[in-house]
């Protein structure tokens, strides 16, 4: 039996597949502004790469839980 991925992490293959990047490019795309209010890095991806709502909100959550942890 695997385990499956879920949160976050279970959008990374459908965002690396509709924009064509590895997860590490969004990563460090929103890497700077982590330090601003979640919403406003998911507007910076949806606004500026036409991403969507979901897809932009789970690349943030991730990557805010990620930087939680290592505090």
């Amino acid at each position: 039996m695997t385990d499956r991925v879920q949160g976050p992490a279970s959008y990374f293959p459908s965002i690396e597949r509709k924009y064509g990047q590895p997860m590490q490019h969004w990563f460090d795309l929103i890497a700077d502004r982590l330090d601003q209010p979640h919403m406003a890095v998911v507007s910076f991806l949806k606004d500026t790469h036409g991403m969507g709502h979901d897809h932009a909100n789970a690349i943030v959550a991730h990557q805010l839980a990620k930087k939680k942890v290592a505090k």
